[in-house]
């Protein structure tokens, strides 16, 4: 992995185990996922154990050890969302991208994941891709979407 670039993150920061959150978002919006070898450099420069980088990696659920797409896709399952169709908008997107929830397309794109609530149920249902929400999402309208960031 590019360790100037670790390095420049880390220098951000004071150096301290008190850090290694705010590294981790860092390093997660520059990659799109904390690779293995990136979180070994962190822990070495912050000298922590790598127990404690690991938990804190897998235990937030914006964190990922795994490559995520470009664009991160994220279904609302909530109650208002899910009574409105959003099962039907899953299974739809996992058509048209040919991946599961929880997997990359193999072009980087687009990762597919669900959420329990993104807190706007009066647009059930609803569907974030990346910092864009989008609600009262129809079948129809997803291929258009998507469309968008290819």
């Amino acid at each position: 992995m590019a360790t100037s670039k670790v390095e420049e993150i880390i220098s951000k920061y004071s150096g301290g185990e008190q850090d290694i959150i705010a590294i981790l978002q860092d390093v997660q919006d520059e990659y799109n996922y904390i690779p293995k070898d990136v979180l070994a450099e962190i822990t070495g420069a912050l000298q922590i154990p790598m127990s404690r980088a690991y938990s804190l990696a897998t235990f937030f659920s914006a964190f990922s050890l795994e490559p995520k797409g470009k664009y991160p896709i994220n279904v609302c399952m909530g109650t208002a969302c899910h009574v409105q169709g959003a099962p039907r908008i899953l299974d739809k997107l996992e058509r048209d991208l040919s991946i599961k929830k929880g997997q990359t397309t193999s072009d980087g794109l687009f990762s597919l994941d669900e959420v329990h609530c993104l807190g706007c149920c009066g647009l059930a249902p609803v569907i974030t891709v990346g910092e864009d929400l989008y609600g009262k999402v129809k079948h129809g309208q997803l291929k258009k979407i998507l469309k968008k960031y290819q």
